[in-house]
């Protein structure tokens, strides 16, 4: 009585699931247990993950080779559970996110995408990043550039006390760049009157004459200690006895008298210029 009325049909073999077996559910149809089974390779799925598509059930294994998302790289499928990691339209599992350069596992790693690629960081360093020109080593951050071409800041180096130059102003001795103090201590003119570097940097104008150069606030008169910068001067001696005066002081110096030619000497010269042509007028008409 029971089997007639209230007995569940097996949807795998349409026979009567009676009392006497288990009667097996899933979304409002029924299976004996012995034909509960995967659509595609006959297994047995009781107790067993299995998943639903078309109206079909399949074991775990069957449902990840034909239904699950495939690996870009090695084509498996993604079990349920495990990790994927997704990129450029790609998808992988973890161990097989590797780089192309070294093939390292990069997984959850930083990494650094080159013509749709992944590197691994020292392998995209050595192949695509920027190299010092010093040291030929890859520059991670910051850097300077001279002459179009990249260092490391730490590279950038002084000729001679070897510190570095990056931020600092330099100057060239041989093409090659140098710091400023150093520059002076050890190519640098020096001035003729206080004996300090004249290294002209920082667009410094200086003075030469002869053989000596001075710093333009050091180019003064001996005497009177005044600015000769863009006057005329008068030079008394030769090498280090060499000294230099303004035109007052120089001609004093030699026993002479300076006149300081002005707009009133100009006049005066004019006055007598003409007095002394209306006089000779003069004379001429008094001899007719």
């Amino acid at each position: 009585m029971y089997n007639k009325h209230f007995a569940n049909e097996c949807e795998a073999c349409s026979e009567i699931i009676s009392v006497d077996h288990k009667d097996l559910a899933f979304k409002d149809k029924h299976w004996h247990d012995k034909c509960f089974k995967c659509a595609e390779c006959k297994n047995s799925i009781v107790g067993e993950s299995f998943g639903a598509k078309d109206e079909k059930l399949y074991c775990s294994d069957c449902w990840d080779e034909n239904f699950a998302p495939k690996c870009t790289s090695c084509k498996g499928p993604f079990k349920a559970g495990s990790m994927k990691l997704t990129w450029n339209a790609g998808e992988w599992h973890k161990d097989c996110f590797k780089c192309v350069g070294c093939e390292k596992v990069i997984g959850q790693e930083a990494f650094h995408p080159q013509d749709n690629k992944p590197f691994c960081e020292p392998c995209w360093e050595e192949e695509y990043s920027i190299k010092c020109t010093k040291c030929v080593k890859p520059i991670k951050q910051g850097g300077v550039t001279y002459k179009l071409e990249p260092y490391h800041r730490e590279c950038f180096k002084c000729l001679e006390c070897k510190n570095s130059l990056a931020g600092q102003r330099f100057t060239l001795k041989d093409e090659k760049p140098i710091c400023g103090d150093c520059f002076g201590q050890h190519y640098a003119h020096k001035c003729f009157e206080c004996s300090q570097p004249i290294t002209g940097m920082g667009g410094n104008r200086y003075i030469i004459f002869e053989d000596s150069q001075w710093h333009t606030n050091c180019f003064s008169c001996r005497e009177c200690e005044c600015s000769l910068v863009g006057v005329n001067f008068v030079a008394e001696g030769y090498g280090q006895d060499l000294e230099i005066y303004c035109q007052p002081c120089g001609f004093q110096k030699r026993g002479l008298d300076f006149v300081k030619p002005n707009s009133e000497n100009k006049k005066a010269e004019q006055e007598a210029k003409h007095e002394k042509k209306e006089e000779k007028t003069g004379r001429f008409g008094r001899k007719k």
